[in-house]
């Protein structure tokens, strides 16, 4: 899955990060320092250009190893977010996956579209059972993606993370292979 199009004019679509795109995650991550770090800590660990470039290395191993990986998520050629498999489960059949977007880029359907790609890719790609999600409790933007996918919600961990001076709850979402072949019918 090198690239793959969200849309039918190809302008909104998937790809593995290279080395030539980390000024452009770099960027994007400045930009959005505030909005993208009220949930997540992707901006405290990118605070240079070199930080970027290290994490498209680090994802580009993973995704040779097939151990979950991160793809950039385009809009008319300009970088709008990430989503990724934060961890492949082999054993158990299982994935994660992880997203953000730029606040300039939502609304766009994007990372709905996005989502969908890897459910499919899981189940049918990798053979997986179940797709899981994990969003702050507060976050209902990025609650409301699983819940218009389908997924259950599972259950909520208390204190999961301690962020900007708080601790954050975090609801978990899960979607069955047997689920997601039921609603696509």
């Amino acid at each position: 899955m090198f690239k793959h199009n969200l849309d039918d004019t190809g302008t909104a679509y998937l790809s593995l990060f290279a080395s030539s795109d980390a000024a452009a995650l770099y960027q994007l991550i400045d930009r959005n320092r505030e909005h993208l770090g009220a949930w997540l800590r992707i901006p405290e660990m990118t605070l240079t250009k070199e930080d970027s470039r290290g994490f498209i290395e680090r994802t580009r191993l993973r995704y040779a190893r097939e151990e979950g990986y991160w793809l950039g998520i385009w809009l008319r050629g300009e970088l709008a977010g990430s989503i990724g498999y934060c961890d492949i489960d082999y054993m158990n059949r299982k994935a994660e996956i992880g997203y953000w977007l730029g606040k300039e880029y939502e609304g766009n359907g994007l990372i709905t579209a996005a989502v969908n790609v890897f459910i499919q890719h899981a189940f049918e790609g990798l053979s997986l059972n179940k797709v899981e999600i994990g969003a702050a409790a507060d976050n209902w933007r990025s609650r409301a993606i699983p819940e218009k996918l389908g997924f259950q919600q599972e259950g909520e961990l208390r204190d999961y993370e301690f962020l900007n001076g708080r601790f954050h709850h975090r609801v978990m979402y899960g979607l069955r292979r047997e689920e997601w072949t039921e609603s696509i019918k």
